[in-house]
């Protein structure tokens, strides 16, 4: 199997070579880096990673912007690296797209073993960096108004009448738990391919970008008819 290929971005350079060093020892394969978010599109446009690795806070252009805009172009995944004090950011990145979040602080084990599900189209929820965010779309004034973006909120972009059926119900509970495909085919008995077809249509349904928008969303939603 291809090893996954790896985009870094951060604005420090030690840090960017901290994690090179980190993904390279564990056998992914770094194709680039850069500096800003600018930078990041312009790269991952012209190197084609499976997954960005995405610092949020960056002079400029920040991550939350360029994770917008490769999702938005589909030009990879993006997994994100934040610090405890970056709440705004990371509420910022699920709707952006953002497939995970990981504390800056990971260990090399977790940090891969997160670059290759999100790679493999899995979310990665660290529950240290998703708590508090979570807690504030809960918060979240009803969605008819517009984003800071100009973009619609997520129900706005919902399918209209759309119902989760049981089996979508039960595929968005196992995604809120951090459960990955191959987890939740085994846990319901079907296949790896059965489980990201609901997936998509759980996404589709809410009108989320992402895994992890999903579980945000699903904290805040009722999905039962």
């Amino acid at each position: 199997m291809r090893a996954p290929r790896v985009l870094v971005v951060d604005d420090h350079g030690a840090i960017r070579e901290a994690l090179r060093i980190m993904l390279d020892s564990h056998g992914l394969a770094v194709v680039g880096e850069a500096a800003d978010g600018d930078t990041a599109v312009r790269n991952a446009a012209a190197l084609r990673p499976d997954v960005v690795l995405m610092d949020l806070r960056m002079p400029g252009t920040d991550g939350v912007a360029a994770t917008r805009e490769i999702r938005r172009l589909r030009l990879a995944e993006v997994l994100a690296l934040t610090s405890f004090d970056e709440d705004e950011l990371v509420f910022g990145a699920i709707r952006a797209g953002a497939a995970g979040f990981l504390l800056k602080t990971v260990d090399a084990v977790t940090l891969v073993a997160a670059v290759r599900r999100v790679a493999a189209g899995e979310g990665v929820l660290d529950p240290g960096v998703t708590r508090r965010a979570l807690a504030a779309l809960a918060a979240a004034p009803p969605s008819d108004e517009v984003r800071g973006d100009g973009l619609p909120e997520a129900s706005d972009r919902a399918m209209p009448g759309a119902v989760l059926t049981v089996r979508e119900q039960e595929v968005l509970a196992g995604m809120t738990r951090g459960a990955s495909n191959a987890e939740l085919a085994a846990q319901l008995g079907i296949t790896v391919t059965t489980v990201k077809t609901h997936v998509s249509n759980v996404l589709a349904k809410l009108g989320a970008r992402s895994r992890g928008h999903a579980v945000a969303i699903a904290r805040g939603l009722d999905a039962s008819p």
